[in-house]
């Protein structure tokens, strides 16, 4: 297993969960499974695949640093004759449909982008006020991007906008700025968005929760107060940000059921050694955590 840095909060909940499943729950030895961080660096990340290739490893999942890499790691495992289980970060559609055609044992587990964004979006025109906080008519909003070479970027950014725009809500973006999943880094881009935009901002939009945390910082520094004068939504359901939508500090967050996809993934890792037949797609669902769910939520992952 290689994960593309080990300092992450939700790779880190994953690969705990997954390393679990494989010992506990498969009956892996824990000699036999092996962990890696790729500490956020591609050519690093690609020397170590290249050793579990020359170890002759029987299965690898990768969570890359850079999904675009995919192809040419694709290739270096085929032709070792090692499948892969690509996770978290998604290859692009035609790698994907690669491996149907060139017959490749490669797969990806993960969930759909777009569902988690457009959960955001709902979450926003379920609140009284449908997005629109401050009462102008239309919902004005920044938003605090991950890596925008990441597909999951991409798609919680267009399509956390679109459920309102598809509801018949006038919106206006404000800020649209890169955060990289960093909660500090977004600390800072809320605090300077608020002091730009003051009270014309009614929604904070963070493509993880370690963002909108640092955006919760910057919200609480400036006097403002979520669900009462701006709101704030997140992804990933860390324990920290579920609390907080319990206890009315976050307007939501969605649920990236690390659980259901590290149990995939381990289960098309032990089917490809087994020599079974593995689609080249799976997609977990995401789920939607409000007031009303959120205490269900919080027994789960703590």
């Amino acid at each position: 297993i290689s994960i593309y840095k080990f300092d992450d909060n939700f790779m880190t909940l994953y690969r705990t969960e997954l390393v679990r499943y494989l010992t506990e729950d498969l009956g892996f030895k824990a000699e036999n499974v092996v962990v890696q961080d790729g500490k956020g660096d591609q050519a690093e990340q690609t020397n170590q695949i290249n050793n579990f290739i020359t170890q002759k490893y029987d299965v690898l999942i990768l969570n890359l640093v850079q999904a675009s890499s995919a192809p040419e790691i694709t290739d270096m495992c085929k032709e070792a004759g090692i499948p892969v289980v690509y996770i978290n970060r998604e290859p692009d559609e035609a790698e994907e449909q690669r491996w149907v055609d060139e017959k490749i044992n490669a797969t990806y587990v993960g969930c759909d982008a777009r569902q988690s964004g457009t959960y955001q979006g709902e979450e926003i025109l379920e609140t009284e006020t449908k997005g629109d906080i401050n009462g102008d008519g239309k919902v004005s909003y920044i938003m605090i991007q991950g890596d925008p070479e990441n597909v999951d970027a991409q798609y919680r950014t267009e399509f956390s906008v679109k459920a309102l725009t598809d509801a018949g809500v006038e919106v206006e973006e404000l800020l649209k700025q890169r955060g990289d999943w960093d909660q500090a880094k977004a600390q800072q881009i809320a605090q300077d968005a608020l002091n730009q935009y003051g009270d014309k901002i009614d929604v904070v939009f963070c493509n993880n929760d370690a963002m909108a945390l640092g955006a919760l910082q910057a919200i609480e520094a400036a006097g403002r107060t979520v669900n009462k004068d701006i709101y704030l939504v997140g992804v990933d359901a860390l324990v920290e940000v579920v609390e907080n939508v319990m206890n009315d500090k976050m307007t939501g967050t969605v649920f990236n059921d690390y659980f259901g996809q590290a149990h995939t993934a381990a289960d098309k890792a032990l089917d490809f050694v087994n020599g079974k037949d593995v689609d080249n797609v799976y997609m977990v669902d995401y789920v939607k955590v409000t007031t009303e769910n959120a205490g269900d939520i919080l027994e789960m992952i703590k």
